[in-house]
């Protein structure tokens, strides 16, 4: 495949407590690695990915992954509303991180209206599940994934378990959402975009539409320092 070459482009964002393994599962998918140990997120990360979601149709998926820990919530925050996919992380030996899914789900909803963002449940670290480390049953996840209208999936980053599958569902179903007018590609909106707007706006299945008025804007001012973990934004919004 051509990496330069692209239709879309979809913005996929990593939720989950801290040290659920979301950095472990983007860099297994990414670069097939995987890490005993790997620091903490600090604020956002970046990932980049390709997939041919069919023939011909090959889609740039850009991941954003986020810090698990309150303190960093108001910049993590910012990046919902330009997000088209989201990936629900829990640990399956932790309970607490389970328990806290609904939490995220409804915090990205609230904020993203009225754009879509299409979610997959991950129960992460299933590899654990030999050692009798299971703190969630399959029964639960599927139940609350039920109750969410979202997809389940186990993997486990450490032998690779699922982890494509999970990526490219979340991707597959934007591109589903996209092709039956669920999810819209909307000028201003980042969360989908198309490497050829004049031709999505007259021959593709999707067509560019005016994005609506966002409830609140909000302007960001990143502060870049050498060492990552003194990187510091501050987020004003503007009523």
């Amino acid at each position: 495949m051509d990496l330069t070459l692209w239709q879309y482009q979809f913005r996929i964002i990593m939720l989950g407590d801290s040290t659920v393994g979301k950095s472990s599962l983007l860099k297994r998918y990414t670069e097939d690695l995987f890490l005993d140990t790997i620091n903490q997120t600090v604020g956002v990360d970046f990932y980049v990915h390709f997939l041919e979601v069919e023939p011909g149709v090959r889609v740039k998926l850009q991941f954003w992954d986020t810090a698990g820990q309150e303190r960093f919530r108001s910049v993590t925050r910012s990046y919902y509303r330009n997000s088209v996919g989201g990936l629900l992380v829990f640990d399956m030996t932790n309970r607490a991180s389970f328990e806290h899914i609904k939490e995220w789900h409804a915090e990205v909803w609230e904020r993203v209206q009225p754009y879509k963002v299409v979610f997959v449940l991950v129960g992460h670290k299933c590899d654990r599940d030999e050692h009798g480390d299971r703190a969630v049953s399959r029964e639960e996840a599927e139940k609350l994934a039920g109750q969410l209208g979202v997809p389940y999936v186990e993997t486990s980053a450490k032998n690779g378990h699922n982890v494509r599958e999970a990526f490219e569902m979340v991707a597959r179903r934007v591109y589903q959402g996209l092709l039956s007018g669920e999810v819209q590609l909307l000028e201003g909106w980042d969360g989908v975009k198309c490497a050829a707007p004049q031709l999505c706006r007259r021959e593709g299945p999707v067509w560019l539409r005016p994005a609506p008025p966002p409830r609140r804007r909000s302007a960001v001012l990143e502060l870049c320092f050498k060492d990552k973990a003194e990187q510091a934004v501050l987020i004003c919004d503007v009523r």
